[in-house]
């Protein structure tokens, strides 16, 4: 088994301590480097090459929402899971459409925390469909019709069959849930959703239930 190599970023310390002595229990994960600020991820992403940067939100020279919007516009960028509190729904929102993988709150459990690397570094989401949608309503404001006309002008670059696999990923179904939905083998499902990543340069499944539901396709289910 490789191990996930696992980037910690956070200003506190003792955050570090902890994420660290509980990381680093796992077999399948290596802690390859910790930084204290956004302006160092750079650097060591370069150096360790991580497979996921675990990024806190709020740091005092370059915060992670920054670090990641600069890490997601590299090639071979690592994922992405930020940290957070509940209530700080507008930055984890901005993080999301910069690219990140998800997040996870800092009072989460453990095993979850462990969960949310494992997931993220084999490509899914950390972020429940009800959890998805709480955010993406909370971002709905005075911009709203602007982001609407963007986003349906980027989806008019999808086909049909694309299309209908971009809404059930909007609503947060799984490959195998999507495969069923539309009658298709998943790998067909997985090379759809890698069509649509391409053809609409985004990052990963969440940035593309952010693009359907700003375009409005989630209101009714794209039909």
């Amino acid at each position: 088994m490789t191990a996930i190599r696992l980037l910690l970023v956070d200003d506190d310390p003792l955050v570090r301590a902890g994420l660290s002595f509980m990381m680093g229990g796992a077999e399948d994960i290596e802690i390859v480097g910790e930084a204290a600020d956004g302006s160092e991820v750079g650097a060591l992403v370069d150096r360790t090459r991580p497979d996921v940067v675990l990024m806190d939100i709020r740091m005092p020279t370059v915060d992670g929402l920054a670090a990641t919007e600069q890490l997601r516009g590299r090639k071979d960028a690592p994922q992405v899971v930020v940290l957070t509190t509940f209530h700080a729904d507008d930055q984890v929102l901005r993080a999301l459409r910069a690219g990140a993988a998800g997040f996870v709150l800092k009072d989460t459990p453990p095993a979850q925390i462990l969960e949310a690397v494992r997931r993220v570094a084999a490509g899914d989401p950390v972020l429940s469909p009800t959890v998805t949608r709480q955010l993406m309503e909370h971002a709905a404001g005075a911009s709203a019709d602007t982001r609407r006309s963007t986003a349906r002008t980027r989806i008019g670059a999808l086909n049909d069959r694309e299309r209908e696999v971009a809404v059930a990923v909007g609503r947060g179904g799984s490959n195998a849930d999507i495969a069923a939905e539309l009658f298709m083998s998943v790998a067909t499902v997985k090379t759809h959703v890698s069509r649509i990543l391409a053809k609409l340069d985004l990052n990963n499944r969440v940035q593309i239930a952010l693009l359907t539901y700003d375009a409005g396709l989630l209101e009714d289910d794209g039909r």
